[in-house]
């Protein structure tokens, strides 16, 4: 299994000292949140995001992708009323399609709760339909440039819109591209009636992207999360994209959560495993 890790964990820090603490660890790869960098990526010229990939490669790590991709930003909605509104989110993500592509990242996670709960009065079948055509150029300019969007599930208590795995792979097919997929995301999981085994089986292959967390808000290991039967079933489905450290509380600090939770993770997947006959690792 490949493992990443979110950089906005190392707060404050430079990005050149992220990659080498995360290089350090074990990582594979650094999954960026583009508000580290600037609160547009409009903002990120073409040179930093060179630096940006360069710095990671020089250290042997990949870009895997970015998320948070809508936090610290003004006036961007994803099933907003307003036409306008819509529109200049939907050109949004085209551009954040570019930055992401633009620095090696293949991956790119729409969570933004605060940027797609219901509005007063809107029906969730509307903003249901208002979120598919916002997202249409965007997949274009994805399946363009060789990247995939994940919507991420969230639980009820972040947002209104799109709780469920189940919700997020039928709002998935609808746009019927398969550079737009869905990431699966532990606390997020937590928050559903069916076990995380099970919601990983019935979720692939229709996600693209893994985030490793616990129910806390901390790193995997930090809480009462067992990830060995959920190792289990990712390895039963053969899902072979990373599994991406982020968490909600820092209080660890940078190094005892990226040391931890990747010592734990490894732990994990070492660990001697039975899968189904005619599965693969």
């Amino acid at each position: 299994m490949k493992f990443a890790i979110c950089n906005e964990i190392f707060q404050n820090w430079k990005f050149a000292d992220t990659v080498v603490a995360a290089a350090r660890a074990g990582y594979d790869a650094i999954e960026l949140a583009p508000f580290t960098f600037a609160h547009y990526v409009t903002d990120i010229s073409a040179a930093e995001r060179r630096t940006i990939r360069d710095t990671a490669a020089t250290h042997g790590l990949a870009i895997c992708g970015i998320h948070w991709v809508l936090a610290r930003t003004d006036g961007l909605y994803l099933n907003h009323s307003a036409p306008e509104i819509r529109a200049r989110t939907a050109e949004y993500l085209c551009a954040l399609v570019d930055f992401c592509a633009d620095t090696g990242g293949r991956i790119i996670v729409v969570g933004s709760p605060k940027q797609r709960n219901l509005l007063p009065g809107i029906s969730a079948a509307q903003a249901w339909d208002w979120a598919a055509e916002t997202f249409q150029n965007s997949v274009n300019r994805a399946a363009a440039r060789g990247v995939t969007i994940c919507l991420e599930p969230l639980a009820p208590a972040e947002t209104d819109f799109i709780n469920t795995a189940a919700d997020a792979i039928r709002f998935a097919r609808q746009i019927g591209s398969p550079h737009f997929k869905i990431i699966l995301d532990v606390k997020a999981m937590c928050s559903e009636a069916k076990p995380i085994p099970q919601i990983i089986r019935e979720s692939a292959p229709e996600f693209a992207h893994f985030h490793a967390n616990d129910r806390n808000l901390k790193g995997p290991g930090f809480g009462e999360v067992d990830f060995h039967p959920i190792a289990a079933a990712l390895d039963e489905v053969g899902y072979d994209g990373y599994v991406s450290v982020e968490v909600f509380d820092f209080s660890d600090g940078p190094e005892a959560i990226a040391n931890r939770s990747i010592g734990y993770l490894k732990q994990v997947w070492n660990a001697p495993r039975h899968l189904p006959r005619g599965a693969r690792r």
